[in-house]
Order: C-alpha cells, then sequence, then structure tokens
C-alpha cells in the first residue's frame, strides 16, 4: 500500500481515546492522573525547544524564539506542552481526538491568557485538509494508536519540507514492563491500570524504521530516565530502555 493511500486508514483506537476521555478533567491537577506527565513535562519541553530551535536556526534564550512557526501539538491533552509552545512565540494547533479534552485546554488556556487553536479531530483528517507545520509534537500517542506506521504517515504529510517531529513514547522489553507497567500502574498508581498495553510498546528501532518509510530522516535519539533518589526526571544520551524522545526531519528535496 503506499504512503499515500494509508493516509486514509483510520488510526483512532475507540478504546484508546476513552481511557483519556474518562480522565480529561484532572489534566491541570499536579498530583492527580497525570502527575506522571506533570513531573516529566520539564525534560519533554526542554528537548523539545532545543530541537526546534537548532531545525529552524532560532534562538531558544530570545523572548519568543518561536514566531512566525507554525506548531501541532498532536495528543495535545490538555495542553501542557500547547501552553509552552505559545508562550515561545509560535502559533499552536493542538488536536486531540478524545473530545473531552478539548474544552478542558480552552478553558485552561483563556484563564493563562494564550490564543491555542484546539480542535477535536486527528491527525488523517488535518492532512486531508492540506494543514502544514513548522513543527509537530508528537508525545506519547504512537503507543496508543493501532496502525503506527499509517499514523506517522499522517503526521510525515502535516509537515512541511525542513519540518521537525518531536516523538517520544515507551520501548518495549521486560524493564519497561517493569517500570511502566507493573511500576508506574500497580505499585505507585501514577496512572489507572490498563492506561497502557506492553504489546503496543515501540522498540526505538522500530521506531526509527517507521519513521524512515514515512520519508523522515532520524537527527536524534534521547532517553528520559527517572531517578528515584531524586525523583526526578534527565535526558539521557545513552538510556532509551523505557521513555525515550526522538526528532526527525522532512528533507527539503
Amino acid at each position: 500500500m503506499s504512503r499515500g493511500n494509508r493516509m486514509t486508514v483510520n488510526t483512532v483506537d475507540p478504546a484508546e481515546v476513552a481511557k483519556f476521555e474518562a480522565m480529561a478533567a484532572e489534566w491541570w491537577d499536579p498530583n492527580g492522573k497525570f502527575k506522571p506527565l506533570h513531573m516529566l513535562n520539564p525534560c519533554r519541553l526542554d528537548y523539545a525547544v532545543a530541537q526546534i530551535a537548532a531545525q529552524h536556526g532560532r534562538d531558544p534564550d530570545a523572548p519568543r524564539p518561536f514566531e512566525g512557526l507554525r506548531i501541532l501539538d498532536i495528543g495535545c491533552g490538555g495542553g501542557l506542552l500547547s501552553e509552552p509552545m505559545a508562550r515561545l512565540g509560535a502559533q499552536v494547533v493542538g488536536a486531540d481526538a478524545a473530545e473531552r479534552n478539548i474544552p478542558v485546554a480552552r478553558l485552561h488556556a483563556r484563564r493563562m491568557g494564550l490564543e491555542i487553536d484546539y480542535r477535536h479531530t486527528t491527525a488523517e483528517a488535518l492532512a486531508e485538509a492540506g494543514e502544514r507545520f513548522d513543527a509537530i509534537l508528537n508525545m506519547e500517542v504512537v503507543e496508543h494508536v493501532p496502525d503506527p506506521q499509517a499514523y506517522l504517515d499522517a503526521c510525515a504529510t502535516l509537515l512541511r519540507p525542513g519540518g521537525v517531529m518531536i516523538c517520544s513514547t515507551i520501548n518495549r522489553n521486560p524493564k519497561s514492563f517493569l517500570f511502566a507497567i507493573i511500576g508506574a500502574e500497580h505499585v505507585m498508581r501514577w496512572l489507572p491500570r490498563g492506561t497502557h498495553e506492553w504489546s503496543r510498546f515501540i522498540t526505538p528501532d522500530e521506531l526509527a524504521a517507521h519513521l524512515a518509510r514515512a520519508g523522515l530522516r532520524l537527527v536524534d535519539r534521547k532517553g528520559f530516565v527517572f531517578d528515584p533518589l531524586r525523583w526526578s526526571w534527565s535526558i539521557s544520551a545513552r538510556d532509551l530502555s523505557v521513555n525515550y524522545v526522538t526528532a526527525s526531519v522532512k528533507p527539503t528535496a
């Protein structure tokens, strides 16, 4: 099947969407069901800002370094990444297949005085509508879709030539089962049981192959590592054993 034909595939899993709809009201509670994302968010944001700035020749220390850039936060949830990107000057579209997330995100953005275009839609629908972006934040979504290749094909279509996509997910190995499912869902109870399915986790090599087939060039990948002693996350150049993130670009020719 050609990449063009795959764009029409519906990569939304209703059961996965329902899980996050049930938690929608808690997005901005740092001690609620999204506590792990609030803890991880500084690392996610630092990585994304650095990669977008490098790809587009921006100074991340400038007051509004992403002025003039159009950024898509796909699977935006309550807007944990959309809001800081808007503060950095970007024109942000936040999209989510879980309808109940959108009013939560819109309300919080209004309270913060931010203009963000939140939409209840999918990557495929945006691609079919001809939307294009300078950068895409694709964070902790790919492990929840039934057809990762079709989903990433649609995301690649949404990128302008020279654009960069930041994609984070969870590795598939015994350690990730222990930490991301047994630890996070059963022991620490950071997430409701059943939030993740280990069989849907994606190894770094598998993700790299998906991205290459979508026509993107992998330029960087790092690990997000949790330190239980310091109770904090950090970025690692070597440890991709559980949570990891990639940067890939769309060639200009």
